[in-house]
């Protein structure tokens, strides 16, 4: 039989040994606990979250594009060449889409739209630049069309032309994929004619094209890098 001393530590033991996994179960509770106040704040930030913020990381890279010596049909119906229209002077802010795409296209669009908001008084020293990549079907009315549909400014013009001139303008760009559905969105700007041109793969916001334009770019993507 044993001794009140021996029960007695046995007795401790079993105690201390409860406490400890109170002091366990405890402890991982308390890191599981949200207080009702950061729940909150979690739950408004959410609210308040701009759509475009779940979009996936663009990446801005530093890019020299020779301008490609071909003509375009712009949605005026005039025939010009490409290079006249890059190098008028202006910054140029230069993307691809077409007026039937239901995707990539009418957030680019609608991106363009702010940016021309945006730019305020700067608007018209500014080119927006649209080229189509199915000019098949994209004729100057389509494009007029299209562009009334985000109220395009006098500023922001959008192009069509031949298969081979749509497909030669996207392959001076990097961006040709072989058919309009393959398409991925792609936004160029260049600050002055014979600058190189800053390269965004991803849907780049107005507040980021902004920010280029007035020299703060390199900042506004999640890489920056420059491409021969």
């Amino acid at each position: 039989m044993k001794g009140p001393s021996n029960i007695s530590a046995n007795v401790r033991a079993v105690l201390m040994s409860l406490v400890a996994a109170s002091l366990t179960v405890w402890a991982t509770a308390a890191e599981v606990v949200v207080p009702p106040a950061a729940h909150h704040q979690a739950s408004a930030a959410e609210e308040t979250a701009d759509p475009q913020d779940a979009l996936p990381a663009v990446t801005r890279s530093v890019v020299n594009y020779p301008v490609p010596a071909i003509r375009l049909v712009r949605d005026d119906g005039k025939n010009v060449a490409l290079i006249d229209e890059l190098n008028d002077g202006r910054p140029v802010v230069l993307n691809f889409i077409y007026t039937t795409c239901t995707g990539i296209c009418p957030l680019a669009s609608h991106v363009f739209s702010q940016l021309q908001h945006q730019l305020g008084a700067e608007r018209d020293q500014v080119h927006l630049v649209s080229i189509s990549v199915d000019a098949e079907e994209d004729t100057p009315a389509r494009l007029r069309a299209y562009a009334q549909q985000y109220s395009a400014g006098p500023s922001w013009q959008h192009y069509t032309g031949t298969v081979a001139a749509s497909t030669a303008a996207q392959r001076a760009f990097d961006t040709y994929k072989g058919d309009k559905m393959g398409h991925t969105p792609v936004t160029l700007v260049r600050t002055a004619p014979g600058g190189p041109w800053v390269r965004f793969d991803g849907f780049a916001t107005a507040a980021m094209l902004l920010k280029e334009l007035h020299g703060k770019g390199q900042i506004t993507a999640a890489v920056s890098s420059t491409r021969p």
